[in-house]
This record gives structure tokens, sequence and C-alpha cells, in this order.
């Protein structure tokens, strides 16, 4: 009889098709599904372009956290056509000012032994409560909400053993920050990241929710824990013991590849900019100047990552110049802050207070000054995401960023004077469940209320049998979705309007894009380096490149996520048998590739045109026969209307 390890056990009993070895194509039966409201628009515009009728996944959510800031009419318009389509397909709804998606999830549904797909790329943090959570795109969600499973090639897992216990001063951003440094932000590609060993008994669910949900940012697709006493006595501190499943791998159980970490030896980490993988003990850059400290997100989401730093500045005032911008992860975090005093002693120290959501994380206001650096316990500092040009962003725990906000420079908070606080988790917090609209019993027709921002889906053509045309483009390694579409105050509000939004691509590398593409009346091809497409799993970075007419990207590497959603949206994906090919492109080659018609997934290499150099060059081509047979239709939706005849009256896909 086979021993397997979590991830394993996970799949195996959600598992409709496939065998349980990497490499192999897998289908999957999906539970939950989870959506915020800056990638949610399009999912409800999907399933309206789909024709679905009822959502038939166990649960489906939908959370209002990206987009609580009003500047004018838009962000509402979002939510009111948010609520009207919760009630029109049967989703829970979670008002503006419920709190960030992920740790709210996990209070009020999260369940060990269930799997979950959401329209984030943070969904993983769920993985925490020994769930197989996912980030995809929209139509990867929309279909799983209707009840299609996930096809997923089965992945490699890396089994972290942890031993021994966290000192003080150290915490568990610090164990994330320390596998970051280890494997980069690509080292756990399509890889499944388990944490076994006997120094999981003083992590906490929150604890390890910091952790899951920055495995994204080392490229795993997911990460799991076993569901034990702590899982346990987090639900029930949400008054839902009763879904407690005791979960771990079994006895003996193997993985492909394995780590070690004694969390004994760990020390404060800190990530420099501008990448999550830029990681070095706090000690080897201490001095330097601070002018805002940042607590909050749903990378440090847990009531302990704002009482902490309240304990530590109670009865301290940080300095005149100083930002402590402090961002509730959600009400019930906010409330417990009430209770238990912890909110004064923040505000008291000269705390800012911010609404619960996602806020500075995503450039959604709180963005830091100009040339000063800003310590922050957020999952992600990529050039600019703050909201200011050129920013300086840490990453760090809420220990490093809380002392480092008193002493005004990037201290190790081990030098701090003072015993570490002691923090006792209580025994019972908000119930929040009363604050989410809950999908009616009884389906009544209900019409989606469209704002002037909100537009459908663009149509998009199916693939000609020639691409002809420019490279409009030239990347280098590690473009992240955030270089693709900004998020952030200016931009976010158009994510529901692709026409708008796409006046912004690529706006942060060329500001001419935009303009230099709709000139452009021909085909256009993307090159890139390795790693295009980490970061978010946005499908708005696909979908605008969809819609100014790139019909093909030549990369050295795209991530999963992006590459599913290029081709969702009908983009043809190449990648370089030759990394050297690279030097052969530049910006304004005019590039040939034929015959398409008869491209097939069973293709190895094909042969590409450089006609302003003359030279052939040979693509890599791992698309597989539906993939392909998708980015001739020019997308999903179109290859489901066309192909497979659409939705049934029940939901389902045939």
């Amino acid at each position: 009889m086979s021993r397997l390890n979590l991830a394993e056990k996970l799949i195996e009993s959600h598992l409709i098709s496939g065998k349980i070895f990497p490499g192999e194509v897998l289908q999957l039966k999906i539970d939950q599904v989870l959506s915020e409201d800056a990638t949610g628009t399009l999912v409800m515009l999907e399933l309206e372009a789909l024709g679905a009728r009822s959502v038939k996944a166990e649960l489906c959510a939908q959370y209002v956290d990206h987009n609580i800031l009003k500047a004018d009419h838009r962000n509402g318009d979002d939510h009111v056509f948010l609520e009207s389509a919760c009630r029109k397909f049967g989703l829970w709804y979670s008002r503006p000012g419920n709190g960030i998606s992920h740790p709210v999830h996990m209070s009020c549904f999260g369940i060990p032994g269930k799997t979950m797909l959401g329209a984030d790329s943070h969904t993983c943090a769920a993985g925490s409560l020994s769930m197989l959570a996912m980030g995809a795109g929209g139509i990867e969600i929309a279909l799983a909400m209707i009840g299609c499973p996930l096809t997923l090639v089965m992945p490699k897992v890396l089994g972290v053993y942890l031993e021994g216990n966290l000192q003080s001063w150290v915490s568990a951003k610090d164990i994330i920050l320390e596998l970051l440094r280890r494997y980069t932000v690509s080292g756990c590609w399509n890889k499944i990241v388990e944490y076994h060993g006997p120094g999981l008994k003083n992590l906490t669910a929150m604890d390890r929710h910091v952790i899951a949900n920055m495995g994204h940012e080392m490229g795993a697709i997911t990460s799991v824990f076993p569901a034990d006493d702590q899982v346990r006595f987090f639900l029930r501190q949400q008054s839902r013991e009763e879904d407690f499943t005791e979960l771990s791998a079994d006895e003996g159980a193997t993985y492909d590849e394995e780590a070690f970490i004694d969390l004994s030896e760990l020390e404060p980490m800190i990530a420099c900019p501008s990448r999550p993988d830029k990681v070095v003990k706090v000690k080897e850059v201490s001095g330097r100047p601070v002018s805002q400290s940042y607590i909050g997100s749903s990378a440090n989401p847990g009531l302990r990552d704002f009482s902490i730093p309240a304990l530590i500045v109670s009865g301290r005032h940080v300095p005149d110049n100083m930002s402590f911008d402090i961002n509730p992860s959600s009400r019930q975090v906010l409330h417990g802050l009430i209770q238990s005093g912890d909110l004064e002693r923040l505000i008291g120290a000269g705390a800012s207070l911010h609404d619960t959501g996602c806020g500075g994380c995503i450039g959604m206001g709180q963005a830091p000054a100009s040339g000063h650096n800003s310590l922050r316990t957020v999952p992600r500092n990529f050039p600019g995401r703050s909201g200011t040009k050129e920013d300086q962003v840490y990453l760090c725990s809420p220990e490093t960023a809380t002392v480092s906000a008193l002493t005004g420079k990037i201290t190790d908070p081990r030098e701090m004077d003072m015993e570490y606080p002691v923090y006792e988790e209580p025994e019972t917090l908000l119930d929040m469940r009363p604050l989410m609209g809950a999908p009616q019993e009884i389906p009544v027709k209900v019409e989606l209320k469209k704002g002037p921002n909100i537009k459908k889906l663009p149509v998009m053509e199916k693939m000609l049998s020639v691409i002809d045309g420019p490279v409009i483009l030239k990347v280098e390694d590690n473009v992240t979705t955030d270089d693709i579409i900004p998020a952030g105050a200016e931009v976010l509000p158009m994510w529901s309007n692709i026409p708008e939004l796409s006046r912004h691509t690529f706006s942060r590398i060329d500001n001419s894009f935009y303009e230099r593409a709709r000139e452009i009346e021909e085909d256009l091809f993307l090159v890139a380096g390795h790693n295009l497409g980490y970061g978010s799993g946005r499908e708005h970075a696909a979908i605008t490149l969809r819609y100014l007419g790139v019909r093909c990207v030549i990369a050295k590497s795209v991530t999963l996520p992006y590459r599913k959603n290029l081709i969702d949206h009908g983009v043809l994906i190449l990648t370089m048998g030759n990394e050297s090919d690279y030097q052969f492109f530049c910006e304004g080659d005019r590039l040939q590739f034929f015959d398409l018609a008869s491209l097939t997934g069973d293709n190895t290499y094909l042969e590409l045109k450089n006609l302003s150099r003359n030279k052939t060059i040979w693509l890599r081509n791992d698309l597989s026969e539906r993939e392909v047979e998708v980015i001739k239709f020019g997308g999903r939706i179109n290859y489901i209307k066309g192909v497979l005849g659409g939705v049934m009256e029940g939901g389902g896909i045939f």
C-alpha cells in the first residue's frame, strides 16, 4: 500500500481523472471558489458571457477588499454590480469593510480537506487550514463556479521539515523570507510546498497563513499544512469546531524534493527593494533611514500581527517624521484590537488607522514618500506597486517594522530594550458570518446592475493561419503582471473596463506601448526573457495584450498562471528552445509564423522567420491539443461556445 504525503492525499480525494505522478494531466473536483472585486468583475462578466444561470460548486464567495477607496463613482458602481451578480448567480457577498478575502474566507468558510480555486494569486493562503487552494485566472474561476473540474499537470511536492522553536523577536514572516532567500521567485515553479515536522507544534493557523500566503512568491502552485490541534483551535475561535478534520501525511511518506529548517536558528530577515527574494538578515541593513512602517495585508493578517506591534509601542511614540500605517485585515481583527485595548495603544503611539482591506499593499493609498524607505509586512515589493514611482519598499515581520518605526531606521528587533511581548490568542473571535450576504435559497430573476464604467468583454476573433507583424516590445527576465497591468488608485477602478484599462498596458516599462499598438494594424509579437508574468495572477495582464493585438508571445519561460491566462484569451505562446536565440529579436523586427491551421499539440519545434534579419528561429511548442484548439478559436469562451456547445441550463459544460 502506497504511503501518500498530504498534498497527494488532498489530490487523490478530489481526483476525477489522471494519475498522481509528476507530469501527469489531472482533473480535480473543486469544492470552493473565491473572487475579489479587482478580478471578480471580469469573472461575473465571464459568467454572463458563458450564459450561466447559477453556480454549482459547494461554496462560492465574492469579496470586496481591493477597490474600497471611492474617489469617484467607479468603485461604488463595481460594488453594486458585484452584489447584483451574487444574487443572480448564487454567491456569498462580502461587503466593503469586512476585510481581505483570504483571512475572512479562512475565518468564515475554510474547511480542512477541501479544494479551493480563487481569482487571486494569494488564495494559496488557505493551505494553512489543510486545504488544497490555488489561484487562477477569471475564466478558470467562472468555470469552477459552474461545476467544471480543474485541469492540472501533477506538480512535484517539496517537503519542508521544520524542527525547533522560534526565538523571541523572530516570527512566521522570517520563515517564509528565509525560504525565499533559498529558492528565489522562481525556485518552486510547478511545485506544491508541504510543511511537516515537530516545528509546526507552536505555529498557529495564522502563522501558517503568513507562510502559505507567500509561497506563491516562490512560484509554488500552493502550500499545504496538516490539520492538527492548532487548526482545531482556530476553528474553535471561529465557532466552527465541527468543521475540523484531522489530516496529515501518511507515516513514512516521501517527497520529490526535501528541505530542512531549524526554527531555533532563524534570525529576523528582510527583503530589500524591489523583489521578494532579495532577502538578507535585518542586521546586515541596520541603520538605513525609514520614513514609513506599514502593518497589515493578506501576508500578515492575524490578530497577533497587530497586537504584538501594539504591545511593543505601548507607552512610546513614533518620531514626528514617521508614517506608522495600520491596515486591519478584517472587522474581526479590528474588533479584537478594540476589545483588548491594543487599538488604543497603537493610536496613542502615533499610528494612522486605515480601512479594513488591501489598501497600500496594492497601491490603494498609503503610498510612501519619494526617495524614502518603507518597511511593510505585505507580500510583494515590486517596483511602483506601492503607488510611488521608484519606491524603496522592504518586506519584513511586524516585529521588525514596529521597532524600526520607533527608531526611525531599520533595526534588528532583538535590539529593543524590552522583553518580547507576551501574547495569548483569545478563546473566541467575532463571528463574521452574519455580516456576509448569503446566497438566496430560491433563485430569483436578477438583472445585473452595470454602471457606465462596466463594459462587456471584448469579442476576440479566431486565429488566422498566419501571424505576420512586428515585435511590439522586448522585455527582460522577471517581468511581473504588475509591470504589464498596474494596480493602484489610478488604474484599479478601470479593471472592469478593458478598453480603458488597456491604455495602461506596460505603462511602467514603456509608456508609448498603448499608442504604438493602436497605430499598428497588424499582428503583434511580444518577446520576453525568463519568468514572464510572475506575481499576481490577474488575467487583465493577458486580455489587454490580446485586445491591443498581441497574437504571439515568445519567451524563455512563462509562469504557469500567466501562461494559462494568455491561452484562455487566445494568445499563442512559444518558448525558446535555445535561450541564446533571445539575441536575435529586437523591437521592430518583422516576424512571420505560418500554417497555424495545421498546428497541433504534437509539434516539438516550430519554425519562425525573422524577416528583418533574414533568419529562421526554431521555437518550442509545449501546448496540449486542447490548448491549441482554444488558441485557434480566439480564447476559452469562444472555444466553449463553438466546440462544446456552451453552458447547459444546469450550469455544467458539455
